[in-house]
């Protein structure tokens, strides 16, 4: 059993706890920091960040793995069974114009029938490339944003009561209804960037009491990575598959210039994503404070 002497110390010798005499003559025990608990949880956190990478680095080589199987058998037999056949098709049966029309139809409409919309980008990006593919696509997003927009505001009560079954993710929506015309566009681009399913949103939105034009102007804002990411990748599918088809190989610079592009929209996903992830975090936790 380890007990204080008189000056404090215990009978181990180990200098843990000092008795100290107030001016009253009462008496009361002065603890001292311990320096091998804060070495020891130190350690554990170096360890479990030392962890965390070797993890992280792992799951990456791994995917680099799955990329590399990909594009050395799956990539080649989809351009040759899919891709090609597909840009025949066009290329026979519709004119640019024609094309021109499907492309803003179906970016137009398909949200509102809760159809993703990134195959029509892509054959924007194949055919007209970053230009006019650009205006193409943000012309027909306008409509294909408002649209549930104005539907969803029929159904505005029905979807609040869907929205009190997922708490969590109707306080991370409703943070874009608060505050003022710069808040609510800043919270709405921060949606669009992040991994939130934007085609759910384009009806929820309504629900959070948003403006149309912050939610407008805010959406087309934070749709720009997203169609340039899309117009991107179609022009690397033409790419890859008028080599495919012709039987020849890619040059060294156009070898270099698309796996830099490549690693370029990788990262620019990457970084909008975490980015608008971590921005969201922080409104949600003002708008909780503002609440209490």
């Amino acid at each position: 059993m380890t007990y204080l002497d008189e000056d404090g110390i215990n009978v181990d010798g180990d200098h843990t706890k000092d008795v100290m005499r107030n001016h009253g003559g009462g008496e009361y025990v002065k603890l001292r920091w311990d320096p091998q608990s804060e070495a020891t949880i130190t350690t554990e956190r170096k360890g479990s960040r030392i962890w965390y990478w070797v993890k992280s680095g792992l799951c990456f080589l791994c995917l680099g793995c799955v990329a590399l199987l990909a594009a050395k058998w799956v990539g080649p037999l989809f351009l040759e069974k899919a891709i090609i056949p597909m840009i025949n098709w066009e290329t026979n049966r519709f004119t640019s114009p024609e094309l021109a029309v499907l492309v803003f139809a179906s970016v137009a409409l398909f949200p509102t029938l809760v159809m993703p919309s990134s195959p029509s980008m892509w054959v924007a990006g194949m055919t007209f490339g970053y230009c006019f593919g650009f205006l193409l696509i943000i012309t027909a997003a306008a409509i294909g944003v408002s649209l549930p927009f104005l539907i969803g505001s029929i159904f505005h009560h029905k979807i609040e009561e869907w929205l009190e079954k997922y708490p969590k993710k109707a306080s991370l929506l409703r943070c874009a209804g608060g505050g003022n015309w710069f808040h609510q566009f800043r919270a709405v681009a921060l949606i669009r960037v992040s991994p939130f399913p934007y085609i759910l949103y384009n009806y929820c939105a309504v629900a959070t009491r948003v403006k149309y034009w912050p939610y407008l102007i805010g959406s087309l804002v934070g749709m720009v990575p997203e169609i340039f990411v899309s117009i991107y990748t179609g022009i690397l599918i033409k790419t890859l598959a008028n080599a495919r088809h012709h039987h020849h190989t890619l040059s060294a610079p156009e070898i270099i210039l698309n796996v830099v592009g490549f690693c370029v929209t990788v990262g620019t996903i990457i970084f909008f994503t975490v980015y608008a992830k971590r921005k969201l975090k922080e409104l949600q936790k003002v708008d909780d404070l503002l609440l209490k």
